[in-house]
Protein backbone atom coordinates (compact mmCIF):
# COMPACT_ATOMS: atom_id res chain seq x y z
CA UNK A 1 0.00 0.00 0.00
CA UNK A 2 1.12 3.53 -0.70
CA UNK A 3 1.29 6.40 1.73
CA UNK A 4 -2.07 7.75 2.96
CA UNK A 5 -3.20 10.66 0.82
CA UNK A 6 -6.19 12.21 2.62
CA UNK A 7 -6.26 13.80 6.05
CA UNK A 8 -8.52 11.12 7.51
CA UNK A 9 -6.33 8.35 6.10
CA UNK A 10 -3.32 10.01 7.72
CA UNK A 11 -5.26 10.34 10.97
CA UNK A 12 -6.10 6.63 10.92
CA UNK A 13 -2.43 5.82 10.48
CA UNK A 14 -1.46 8.32 13.16
CA UNK A 15 -3.89 6.86 15.69
CA UNK A 16 -2.58 3.31 15.18
CA UNK A 17 -0.72 3.30 18.51
CA UNK A 18 -3.82 4.40 20.41
CA UNK A 19 -6.03 2.00 18.46
CA UNK A 20 -3.71 -0.95 19.02
CA UNK A 21 -3.50 -0.11 22.70
CA UNK A 22 -7.28 -0.04 23.07
CA UNK A 23 -8.37 -2.88 20.81
CA UNK A 24 -5.34 -5.17 20.71
CA UNK A 25 -5.66 -6.46 24.29
CA UNK A 26 -9.39 -7.09 23.79
CA UNK A 27 -9.37 -9.30 20.75
CA UNK A 28 -8.54 -12.52 22.58
CA UNK A 29 -11.61 -12.13 24.83
CA UNK A 30 -14.01 -10.60 22.34
CA UNK A 31 -16.39 -13.58 22.17
CA UNK A 32 -17.45 -13.28 25.80
CA UNK A 33 -18.67 -9.88 26.89
CA UNK A 34 -18.57 -10.62 30.58
CA UNK A 35 -16.97 -9.00 33.61
CA UNK A 36 -13.45 -9.90 32.49
CA UNK A 37 -13.93 -8.32 29.08
CA UNK A 38 -15.43 -5.16 30.54
CA UNK A 39 -12.66 -4.84 33.13
CA UNK A 40 -10.07 -5.16 30.38
CA UNK A 41 -11.90 -2.59 28.27
CA UNK A 42 -11.86 -0.09 31.13
CA UNK A 43 -8.17 -0.82 31.77
CA UNK A 44 -7.10 -0.19 28.18
CA UNK A 45 -9.22 2.96 27.95
CA UNK A 46 -7.43 4.30 30.98
CA UNK A 47 -4.11 3.41 29.38
CA UNK A 48 -5.14 5.46 26.33
CA UNK A 49 -5.68 8.41 28.74
CA UNK A 50 -9.47 8.46 28.41
CA UNK A 51 -9.77 9.17 32.14
CA UNK A 52 -11.62 7.29 34.92
CA UNK A 53 -15.02 8.96 34.64
CA UNK A 54 -15.21 8.72 30.86
CA UNK A 55 -13.79 5.19 30.79
CA UNK A 56 -16.49 4.03 33.21
CA UNK A 57 -19.20 5.72 31.15
CA UNK A 58 -17.96 4.14 27.91
CA UNK A 59 -17.84 0.69 29.52
CA UNK A 60 -21.42 1.04 30.79
CA UNK A 61 -22.63 2.04 27.33
CA UNK A 62 -20.82 -0.88 25.67
CA UNK A 63 -22.16 -3.30 28.28
CA UNK A 64 -25.73 -2.16 27.64
CA UNK A 65 -25.32 -2.58 23.88
CA UNK A 66 -23.90 -6.11 23.82
CA UNK A 67 -25.45 -9.46 24.82
CA UNK A 68 -23.71 -11.11 27.79
CA UNK A 69 -23.43 -14.46 25.99
CA UNK A 70 -21.03 -13.06 23.41
CA UNK A 71 -20.84 -10.85 20.34
CA UNK A 72 -19.04 -10.62 17.03
CA UNK A 73 -15.95 -8.45 16.84
CA UNK A 74 -17.81 -6.13 14.48
CA UNK A 75 -20.57 -5.71 17.08
CA UNK A 76 -17.96 -4.91 19.75
CA UNK A 77 -16.36 -2.28 17.53
CA UNK A 78 -19.76 -0.77 16.67
CA UNK A 79 -20.74 -0.57 20.33
CA UNK A 80 -17.42 1.06 21.20
CA UNK A 81 -17.81 3.54 18.35
CA UNK A 82 -21.26 4.56 19.57
CA UNK A 83 -20.05 4.90 23.16
CA UNK A 84 -17.08 7.08 22.21
CA UNK A 85 -19.21 9.19 19.88
CA UNK A 86 -21.69 9.71 22.72
CA UNK A 87 -18.83 10.89 24.96
CA UNK A 88 -17.87 13.42 22.28
CA UNK A 89 -21.38 14.40 21.25
CA UNK A 90 -20.95 18.06 22.23
CA UNK A 91 -17.37 18.43 20.97
CA UNK A 92 -18.14 19.24 17.33
CA UNK A 93 -18.69 22.85 16.33
CA UNK A 94 -17.64 24.67 13.18
CA UNK A 95 -15.89 28.02 13.35
CA UNK A 96 -18.38 30.66 12.34
CA UNK A 97 -17.60 34.12 11.06
CA UNK A 98 -20.26 36.52 12.20
CA UNK A 99 -20.55 40.21 12.73
CA UNK A 100 -18.50 42.90 11.03
CA UNK A 101 -15.19 41.96 9.49
CA UNK A 102 -12.52 41.28 10.36
CA UNK A 103 -13.21 38.26 12.53
CA UNK A 104 -10.47 37.83 15.13
CA UNK A 105 -9.06 34.45 16.15
CA UNK A 106 -6.53 34.42 19.01
CA UNK A 107 -4.41 31.27 19.41
CA UNK A 108 -2.91 30.44 22.81
CA UNK A 109 -0.99 27.47 24.17
CA UNK A 110 2.34 26.45 25.63
CA UNK A 111 5.50 26.59 23.59
CA UNK A 112 5.96 23.35 21.67
CA UNK A 113 2.25 22.63 21.25
CA UNK A 114 2.36 23.38 17.53
CA UNK A 115 0.59 26.71 17.94
CA UNK A 116 2.46 28.76 15.34
CA UNK A 117 2.22 26.03 12.72
CA UNK A 118 -1.48 25.66 13.52
CA UNK A 119 -2.06 29.38 12.88
CA UNK A 120 -0.57 28.98 9.40
CA UNK A 121 -2.62 25.82 8.76
CA UNK A 122 -5.84 27.62 9.71
CA UNK A 123 -4.87 30.49 7.40
CA UNK A 124 -4.46 27.98 4.60
CA UNK A 125 -7.93 26.54 5.30
CA UNK A 126 -9.52 29.98 5.32
CA UNK A 127 -7.78 30.95 2.08
CA UNK A 128 -9.05 27.76 0.47
CA UNK A 129 -12.57 28.82 1.48
CA UNK A 130 -12.13 32.15 -0.30
CA UNK A 131 -11.42 34.23 2.82
CA UNK A 132 -8.53 36.67 3.18
CA UNK A 133 -6.62 36.14 6.45
CA UNK A 134 -3.95 38.29 8.05
CA UNK A 135 -1.44 36.62 10.39
CA UNK A 136 -0.16 38.51 13.42
CA UNK A 137 3.15 37.70 15.13
CA UNK A 138 2.24 38.67 18.72
CA UNK A 139 4.73 36.21 20.27
CA UNK A 140 7.32 38.96 20.40
CA UNK A 141 9.34 37.33 23.19
CA UNK A 142 10.91 34.82 20.81
CA UNK A 143 12.57 35.99 17.61
CA UNK A 144 12.34 32.43 16.34
CA UNK A 145 8.55 32.48 16.65
CA UNK A 146 8.33 35.66 14.58
CA UNK A 147 10.67 34.23 11.93
CA UNK A 148 8.71 30.99 11.84
CA UNK A 149 5.36 32.71 11.33
CA UNK A 150 6.78 34.99 8.63
CA UNK A 151 8.23 31.97 6.83
CA UNK A 152 4.98 29.99 7.10
CA UNK A 153 2.92 32.96 5.90
CA UNK A 154 5.11 33.18 2.82
CA UNK A 155 4.65 29.45 2.21
CA UNK A 156 0.88 29.70 2.56
CA UNK A 157 0.74 32.86 0.46
CA UNK A 158 -0.83 35.21 3.02
CA UNK A 159 0.27 38.47 4.61
CA UNK A 160 1.77 38.64 8.08
CA UNK A 161 2.22 41.67 10.31
CA UNK A 162 5.21 41.56 12.65
CA UNK A 163 7.25 43.98 14.76
CA UNK A 164 10.76 43.57 16.08
CA UNK A 165 11.48 41.01 18.85
CA UNK A 166 10.68 42.45 22.26
CA UNK A 167 7.94 44.74 20.98
CA UNK A 168 4.74 45.18 22.97
CA UNK A 169 2.31 42.43 21.84
CA UNK A 170 -0.62 44.77 22.41
CA UNK A 171 0.90 47.30 20.03
CA UNK A 172 1.39 44.61 17.38
CA UNK A 173 -2.25 43.56 17.67
CA UNK A 174 -3.41 47.18 17.57
CA UNK A 175 -1.51 47.86 14.35
CA UNK A 176 -2.71 44.60 12.82
CA UNK A 177 -6.38 45.34 13.49
CA UNK A 178 -6.10 48.86 12.11
CA UNK A 179 -4.43 47.50 8.98
CA UNK A 180 -6.97 44.68 8.62
CA UNK A 181 -9.91 47.08 8.79
CA UNK A 182 -8.35 49.46 6.29
CA UNK A 183 -7.27 46.76 3.84
CA UNK A 184 -10.48 44.73 4.05
CA UNK A 185 -9.24 41.47 5.54
CA UNK A 186 -11.82 38.85 6.47
CA UNK A 187 -9.97 37.37 9.44
CA UNK A 188 -7.08 38.24 11.75
CA UNK A 189 -5.20 35.24 13.20
CA UNK A 190 -3.09 36.18 16.23
CA UNK A 191 -0.19 33.99 17.35
CA UNK A 192 0.61 34.63 21.04
CA UNK A 193 3.40 33.71 23.44
CA UNK A 194 3.31 30.50 25.45
CA UNK A 195 5.93 30.72 28.18
CA UNK A 196 4.11 28.92 30.98
CA UNK A 197 7.20 28.90 33.17
CA UNK A 198 6.50 32.59 33.85
CA UNK A 199 2.75 32.24 34.22
CA UNK A 200 1.55 35.53 35.61
CA UNK A 201 3.36 37.90 33.20
CA UNK A 202 2.25 35.75 30.26
CA UNK A 203 -1.37 35.70 31.36
CA UNK A 204 -1.29 39.47 31.87
CA UNK A 205 0.01 39.89 28.30
CA UNK A 206 -2.78 37.66 26.95
CA UNK A 207 -5.36 39.65 28.87
CA UNK A 208 -3.92 42.81 27.37
CA UNK A 209 -4.26 41.37 23.85
CA UNK A 210 -7.92 40.65 24.52
CA UNK A 211 -8.51 44.18 25.83
CA UNK A 212 -6.89 45.73 22.75
CA UNK A 213 -9.29 43.79 20.51
CA UNK A 214 -12.27 44.81 22.65
CA UNK A 215 -11.25 48.46 22.62
CA UNK A 216 -10.79 48.63 18.84
CA UNK A 217 -13.64 46.39 17.68
CA UNK A 218 -16.11 46.80 20.54
CA UNK A 219 -16.22 43.04 21.16
CA UNK A 220 -13.89 40.31 22.42
CA UNK A 221 -11.98 38.17 19.92
CA UNK A 222 -14.49 36.01 18.04
CA UNK A 223 -12.56 32.83 18.87
CA UNK A 224 -10.06 32.30 21.69
CA UNK A 225 -8.48 28.98 20.78
CA UNK A 226 -6.24 26.77 22.90
CA UNK A 227 -3.82 24.61 20.92
CA UNK A 228 -3.29 21.32 22.75
CA UNK A 229 -0.51 18.81 22.12
CA UNK A 230 -2.20 15.37 22.19
CA UNK A 231 0.95 13.70 23.51
CA UNK A 232 0.61 15.70 26.74
CA UNK A 233 -2.67 13.92 27.43
CA UNK A 234 -4.78 15.05 30.36
CA UNK A 235 -2.02 17.34 31.64
CA UNK A 236 -3.46 19.79 29.12
CA UNK A 237 -6.45 20.28 31.42
CA UNK A 238 -4.39 22.01 34.09
CA UNK A 239 -2.64 24.12 31.45
CA UNK A 240 -5.97 25.19 30.02
CA UNK A 241 -7.23 26.59 33.33
CA UNK A 242 -4.60 29.32 33.21
CA UNK A 243 -5.36 30.28 29.63
CA UNK A 244 -9.09 30.16 30.27
CA UNK A 245 -8.69 32.63 33.13
CA UNK A 246 -6.84 35.08 30.91
CA UNK A 247 -8.80 34.75 27.66
CA UNK A 248 -12.12 32.99 28.20
CA UNK A 249 -11.50 30.14 25.77
CA UNK A 250 -14.06 29.26 23.10
CA UNK A 251 -12.50 26.22 21.43
CA UNK A 252 -9.63 23.78 21.03
CA UNK A 253 -7.24 22.55 18.38
CA UNK A 254 -5.77 19.12 19.12
CA UNK A 255 -2.36 18.68 17.46
CA UNK A 256 0.21 15.90 17.10
CA UNK A 257 -2.34 13.09 16.99
CA UNK A 258 -0.02 11.14 14.74
CA UNK A 259 1.92 8.48 16.63
CA UNK A 260 0.53 9.11 20.12
CA UNK A 261 -0.74 6.32 22.36
CA UNK A 262 -2.80 8.89 24.29
CA UNK A 263 -5.36 9.83 21.64
CA UNK A 264 -8.14 8.96 24.07
CA UNK A 265 -7.28 12.09 26.06
CA UNK A 266 -9.32 14.06 23.53
CA UNK A 267 -12.45 12.93 25.42
CA UNK A 268 -11.63 14.09 28.99
CA UNK A 269 -9.96 17.26 27.72
CA UNK A 270 -13.00 18.53 25.85
CA UNK A 271 -15.45 17.36 28.52
CA UNK A 272 -13.50 18.83 31.43
CA UNK A 273 -13.11 22.17 29.70
CA UNK A 274 -16.63 22.17 28.22
CA UNK A 275 -15.13 23.38 24.96
CA UNK A 276 -15.63 22.21 21.38
CA UNK A 277 -12.82 20.88 19.22
CA UNK A 278 -12.55 23.14 16.20
CA UNK A 279 -9.71 21.43 14.33
CA UNK A 280 -7.49 18.33 14.48
CA UNK A 281 -3.85 18.25 13.40
CA UNK A 282 -1.74 15.22 12.55
CA UNK A 283 1.65 16.50 11.44
CA UNK A 284 3.78 19.43 10.35
CA UNK A 285 2.46 19.62 6.79
CA UNK A 286 0.33 22.68 6.12
CA UNK A 287 -2.44 20.47 4.71
CA UNK A 288 -2.59 18.32 7.85
CA UNK A 289 -5.44 20.12 9.60
CA UNK A 290 -9.17 19.44 9.35
CA UNK A 291 -12.30 20.58 11.17
CA UNK A 292 -13.16 18.09 13.91
CA UNK A 293 -15.88 15.62 12.97
CA UNK A 294 -16.95 13.22 15.69
CA UNK A 295 -17.98 10.34 13.46
CA UNK A 296 -14.79 10.33 11.39
CA UNK A 297 -12.57 10.71 14.44
CA UNK A 298 -14.18 7.84 16.32
CA UNK A 299 -14.12 5.61 13.25
CA UNK A 300 -10.41 6.33 12.76
CA UNK A 301 -9.77 5.57 16.44
CA UNK A 302 -11.72 2.30 16.55
CA UNK A 303 -11.51 0.79 13.08
CA UNK A 304 -8.55 2.37 11.36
Amino acid sequence: MGEPTTFWERLKKGLARTRDGVLGPLQSSREKVGAEFLNRLEEVLLRADVGPEDAESVVRTVQAALPPEGASWDAVQSALERALADALRQAERPVTFHGPRPSVLVFVGVNGSGKTTTVAKVARCLSADGLRPLLVAADTFRAAAIDQLVSLAHEVGVEVLAHQPGADPGAVVHDALEHARTAGYDAVLIDTAGRLQTKRPLMEELGKVRRVVERLLGRPPDERILVVDATVGQNAISQAALFHEAMGLTGLVITKLDGTARGGAVIPITRALQLPILWLGVGEGLDELEPFRTTEFVRALVRG
